[in-house]
């Protein structure tokens, strides 16, 4: 598994198109919280990282997409899949090296952003942030980018065009992050069961943990989500 997790690792970055949306990722989020007037968060008068954990998960619907969208659509396409067959690995040996590969990529695009909550820390004059609130979503993050590339790892699995990968795995990533919320929000499900379907979605979950409180039915959330795609992936390749 990790001969395949390398192998994803490296290819990514063997051309500029992975440094380069890392380097988009930090930079649309940089723009937005330090430099555009609505949310610059220098001007709230009070230190909280509220907005980027608002902001991240659009951008990561984009940035996830973009690293996933290649990792089976181009071995299907160039036929080097049939070749990773013949390796002593299994599906799901297979389907967890490129699931971790790009969980890594995302990872490192994700870490930088800590210098936001040193920075504010630092530049707060009493108080600071609040650290627990912080931690639990960075957490409430993780765990949704986690979801996001199970998600574009199952939807690579499906085609050999990456660019049909891109746009399919980003329509899901809304669609699952915010598409029950938006249902829940309809006039004839306002009789209790608005709540229900509204708990179905990523939403939901990633605003709990971000409150600070790591629930253990949130983390049970997201770890099924995860087993859905992969187990949706692995028999993909079963077909194959």
């Amino acid at each position: 598994m990790w001969s395949v997790c390398k192998k994803e690792f490296r290819q990514f970055f063997s051309s500029l198109t992975g440094y380069i949306a890392i380097i988009v990722f930090l930079l649309l989020n940089g723009l937005f919280l330090f430099v555009f007037p609505d949310t610059n968060i220098l001007d709230f008068g009070y230190a909280t990282l509220s907005n980027f954990f608002d902001l991240a998960p659009w951008i990561l619907l984009l940035l996830i997409p973009a690293i996933t969208m290649r990792s089976f659509a181009d071995e299907f396409r160039a036929g080097t899949f049939e070749i990773l067959q013949t390796r002593p690995l299994s599906r799901w040996q297979i389907t967890g090296g490129k699931y971790t590969g790009a969980f890594l990529v995302v990872l490192i695009a994700l870490l930088p952003t800590i210098l936001y909550a040193v920075s504010i820390q630092q530049l707060s004059a009493q108080g600071g942030i609040d650290t627990g609130g912080t931690i639990g979503s960075y957490i409430g993050l993780l765990l949704l980018a986690a979801v996001f590339v199970s998600i574009g790892i199952c939807c690579s699995s499906f085609t050999t065009n990456a660019v049909v990968a891109f746009i399919s795995s980003a329509f899901a990533c809304f669609l699952v992050y915010s598409g029950f919320n938006a249902i829940s929000r309809l006039p004839a499900l306002s009789a209790g069961a608005d709540y229900y379907i509204e708990m179905l979605g990523i939403d939901f979950h990633y605003r709990s943990i971000s409150r600070g409180v790591v629930d253990t039915r949130d983390i049970i959330y997201f770890i099924s989500v995860i087993g859905f795609f992969l187990v949706c992936t692995n028999r993909n390749l079963l077909k194959r």
